[in-house]
């Protein structure tokens, strides 16, 4: 099989100093992207700052023979997003690919949850996507192409002591749905990595050091940039769709309806009693993004 290049293709890739980023970065362009490498250095919760990483990961990509430049903007920002989007086009004249990696993760218990926590956290894993995905927009439909990846996670099943983090996601993921129904006419796709990586987000204090050499070998973030460099390339064979890379599986998640039960005159003793029959899971359906909620509009119209 002939190997998937990005020649002549440019990057932009948000949270891209360490880790998972760097990962998708540094994989994007050994397979010939231009790469921008945005990433404002912050803690993991967000607040203290530095351009450092950013640029010690585009001196890596240099030193490898590629082409990548440092961003410092705000996602969380309109005005941050098209300042990212801008600096492609200025440094390499085009824009073709945006991968929505930026996040911060900030552990707290509820109700003890701060609405500050909450909005800091939608600010960078929903606002952040938007913004720079908007900005890039316009280009992706009038050149008839685009690639967006968005990172989601498994914390959309739910988890404990991540609220903020777990709802900024599930809304990065309604975004991303409803992106891929719109970019669809225009060549765009739009999909979502669910990633399991060691990373500086994962709770390492409680591993051994061989426990810890064997988890970083077993959840290296490259596995992961596998699999989104295939959703970034032009031949991705999916739109709308959450991939999850762990190590060396991959899987696909999805949102699911069961056949439920149609019933004129349903009242909540009958609700109630027909509730396994609602719950069974014989003969689900796996809607598209303009397919979802179509049984409530079916049953509506009996």
């Amino acid at each position: 099989m002939a190997m998937l290049t990005f020649d002549g293709r440019v990057a932009v890739v948000t949270g891209a100093g360490r880790g998972l980023g760097r990962a998708y970065a540094r994989t994007l362009a050994a397979r010939g992207a231009a790469v921008v490498v945005n990433d404002l250095g912050r803690s993991l919760d967000g607040t203290m700052a530095s351009d450092s990483p950013a640029q010690t990961v585009v001196e890596e990509i240099l030193a490898a023979g590629g082409r990548a430049i440092a961003d410092g903007n705000d996602v969380s920002t309109a005005e941050g997003g098209e300042a990212i989007v801008q600096r492609a086009r200025e440094s390499f004249g085009r824009l073709d690919i945006v991968v929505n990696n930026a996040g911060i993760v900030n552990k707290s218990d509820f109700p003890d949850t701060g609405f500050e926590d909450l909005e800091r956290h939608v600010g960078v894993h929903q606002y952040g996507v938007f913004n720079v995905t908007k900005a890039a927009w316009p280009g992706f439909v009038e050149q008839g192409y685009g690639r967006v990846v968005i990172a989601v996670s498994s914390a959309l099943y739910g988890i404990k002591g991540v609220l903020p983090y777990s709802s900024a996601k599930g809304g990065a993921f309604g975004l991303a749905r409803g992106l891929a129904q719109l970019g669809e006419e225009h060549g765009i796709k739009v999909n979502m990595i669910a990633p399991i990586a060691l990373t500086r987000m994962s709770t390492t204090s409680a591993l051994s050091e061989l426990e810890l050499q064997t988890r970083q070998e077993a959840l290296a973030p490259e596995k992961v940039a596998a699999v989104v460099a295939l959703l970034a390339h032009e031949r991705c064979p999916a739109n709308a769709e959450i991939v999850i890379a762990a190590g060396d599986r991959v899987a696909r998640m999805f949102l699911a309806e069961t056949p439920g039960v149609t019933e004129v005159g349903l009242t909540p003793e009958k609700i109630l009693d027909r509730w396994d029959a609602i719950c069974d899971e014989a003969g689900y359906t796996v809607p598209g993004p303009a397919l979802l909620g179509q049984g409530v509009v079916q049953a509506s119209a009996l």
